[in-house]
């Protein structure tokens, strides 16, 4: 994909067709209202049949082979400018012209701004290491890893997991099982590794945008990787949903399936090879599968135990819009996982999967919403294990403004609550979307894919990802108490980037409302593309990425302790890595950081995002755990 000058990009989140074994989908369609009003739903249900699930055997290199490709994804199969990682072997090429939108700010958005750091200490960084990237050694020897990295992070309780696009590893967290952090147990090898023996797409295809989550309410990991490929044709093919349309049934999955676990082999070692050199102007030789005519497709591993190493249900789901930019949410009643269908429409998709029914590797079923004309959705993701009140509805929210009409402003966060039936999807609602009214806002440097953030000695910026809530979006209950905490990247009156941050409350009767916002901007800098979470306490830590003019791209993380006064990140900004040099290669960054919580003592928060090592062209990947007052714990 070339670079994109000066564009201003709109987003799409596609709804997910999703297919375990004769699982069902049930997709609740919205109809369009005005031209710049979020929709409100319709009645009417989609309902597709799973296309295959089955149980993997344990993780090994026994059962890696390397494809042979870098990831899966045809240029010609993805939408223009969707998110989706650049493509195996393409790199964007160097702008002859850097066009940099202004920063300006809407009237009022400086009234919550924080002009200074925080007057408590810093979280403790109390361990880190580096992940995948350009220095990454493991027992699969070593790989090259595709811009823009596309973090993804999962904690258990003996174990940490990192998926950066097509790549994936597992590290040894201290504790029960091992005397260290992170040592590299598994990697880089190829995500679509999981699915190796499941047949189909899953198993063919290596796709970027891959997620990790780890369900601590069971005490199980899930992996999600969409497939960017048109297909073959199915049997019966899934038809693209639209507003409006009746419920229908795809064809049932392959027989025999879950299939038997079988025992865990030992990765063999692998020695480190030269990786090839950066190569701007084209693709690195290989082949990849062809694509067809048929539409995409989204798979799910769900691990049978609480090691990453498996055994592994697998399900594969048809989709018949191009599912970009999942973001797994979990909630009590499903894996919630919104996408992206590409720019060419404002709209956007939700779906949840059957959460109870894929622990215990059952045919299970998956049902989809279309929202149109709205941000990128972002699902609520429970941290800790105080359950929402039986029965909840999963909350939704979105930024305001839509960068394809250049509406870069809005005073708005938008919710939806999201209800599942999965015993009649006619039944299943997404309810608003309901404004809550916030400060002021404009996207950082006007939204995605944007010459935005400047760095030291040279013309090239890199991109904020300004125009949408970033993952996650942290659920947390304490006692009757409960909060959720979103944040994105928006411009500020110093003439840099900020992370707005917001703390709404639930009542009894499931309303949202904001209980407290900010935005942390103690100098002229850029701090962008946040990552949230709190914990048990109600202290909230945030973890985002830093630089500017005069600093090279690294990471930090800042906080707040539950008492401190409203609006305020109380707990000093202290710095995860340092960059030590410029990414010139691509104006892409990252796309999302992450944290997670750690289990074992619910108040550990872990992150990880990207930097450059000096001399180094490609990115490096740094994981780091933060405590905040109060939490105590063992290293």
């Amino acid at each position: 994909m070339t670079l994109i000058k000066n564009m201003l990009n709109r987003i799409t989140i596609s709804v997910v067709t999703a297919g375990l074994l004769g699982a069902v989908v049930a997709t609740t369609v919205l109809r369009r209202q005005k031209p710049d009003a979020p929709a409100s739903p319709d009645t009417h249900a989609t309902v597709h049949r799973a296309v295959a699930h089955d149980v993997s055997g344990v993780l090994s290199a026994e059962n890696y082979r390397p494809s042979g490709l870098e990831a899966s994804g045809d240029p010609d199969d993805i939408p223009h400018n969707a998110l989706a990682p650049d493509p195996d072997g393409v790199r964007e090429m160097a702008d002859t012209t850097i066009v940099v939108a202004p920063i300006v700010i809407p009237k009022g958005g400086e009234k919550v701004e924080q002009h200074r750091q925080g007057s408590r200490s810093a979280p403790v960084l109390f361990a880190s290491f580096g992940g995948l990237g350009a220095d990454f050694v493991g027992p699969q020897g070593n790989a090259v890893m595709r811009s823009p990295a596309d973090n993804s992070l999962a904690v258990g309780r003996d174990y940490i997991v990192q998926l950066v696009n097509s790549r994936m590893a597992i590290y040894t967290k201290k504790g029960a099982l091992f005397d260290t952090t992170g040592k590299v147990l598994y990697g880089p090898v190829e995500t679509n590794n999981i699915f190796k023996g499941f047949g189909g797409a899953c198993e063919s295809h290596n796709n970027g945008d891959a997620v990790v989550r780890y369900d601590q309410l069971a005490d199980r990991w899930l992996v999600v990787m969409p497939i960017f490929t048109r297909l073959p044709r199915r049997p019966v093919e899934p038809v693209a949903p639209k507003a409006g349309d009746p419920a229908n049934l795809s064809q049932k999955g392959q027989p025999g399936q879950p299939g038997k676990a079988v025992e865990l082999y030992q990765p063999p070692q692998a020695h480190p090879t030269q990786l090839p050199a950066e190569n701007p102007q084209g693709r690195r030789p290989g082949t990849r599968p062809p694509a067809d005519s048929g539409g995409y497709a989204m798979c799910y591993a769900v691990s049978t135990t609480s090691s990453p190493f498996g055994p592994y249900y697998r399900y594969e789901f048809a989709r018949p819009l191009f599912p970009d930019y999942p973001r797994p949410a979990i909630w009590p009643d499903g894996y919630y996982v919104p996408t992206s269908t590409g720019d060419a429409v404002i709209q956007k998709h939700a779906c949840v999967a059957d959460r109870a029914r894929m622990l215990k590797g059952e045919d299970a079923t998956e049902q989809c919403m279309i929202v149109d004309n709205v941000s990128f959705l972002n699902n609520a993701d429970v941290d800790g294990t105080q359950l929402p009140p039986a029965g909840a509805p999963n909350i939704v929210m979105a930024t305001g403004g839509t960068q394809l009409r250049k509406i870069f402003e809005d005073d708005g966060i938008y919710v939806w609550k999201y209800h599942v039936d999965w015993n009649d999807p006619s039944r299943t609602t997404l309810t608003g979307p309901e404004k809550i009214t916030v400060a002021p806002y404009h996207f950082l440097c006007n939204g995605q894919l944007t010459n935005c953030v400047p760095q030291p000695g040279t013309e090239r910026r890199i991109d904020s990802q300004g125009d949408k809530l970033m993952t996650r979006l942290v659920y947390r209950r304490i006692g009757n108490q409960e909060s959720i905490v979103g944040v994105h990247s928006i411009n500020t009156a110093l003439g840099g980037g900020g992370v707005r941050w917001y703390e709404f409350r639930l009542d009894k009767a499931r309303n949202v409302s904001l209980y407290q916002q900010g935005t942390f901007a103690p100098d002229s800098l850029y701090r962008w593309m946040p990552s949230p979470a709190m914990d048990k306490y109600g202290n909230i830590g945030i973890g985002y990425s830093f630089g500017g003019k005069t600093d090279f791209v690294g990471q930090r993380f800042a906080g707040r302790l539950a008492g401190d006064p409203k609006g305020q990140l109380t707990l000093r900004e202290t710095t995860l890595v340092d960059g030590e040099a410029a990414q010139e290669s691509t104006l892409r960054w990252e796309d999302y950081t992450q944290t997670a919580v750690d289990p074992s003592d619910d108040c550990t928060i872990w992150y990880v995002g990207d930097y450059l090592r000096k001399g180094e062209t490609r990115y490096s990947t740094k994981i780091g755990a933060f405590r905040m007052p109060g939490c105590g714990g063992s290293r």
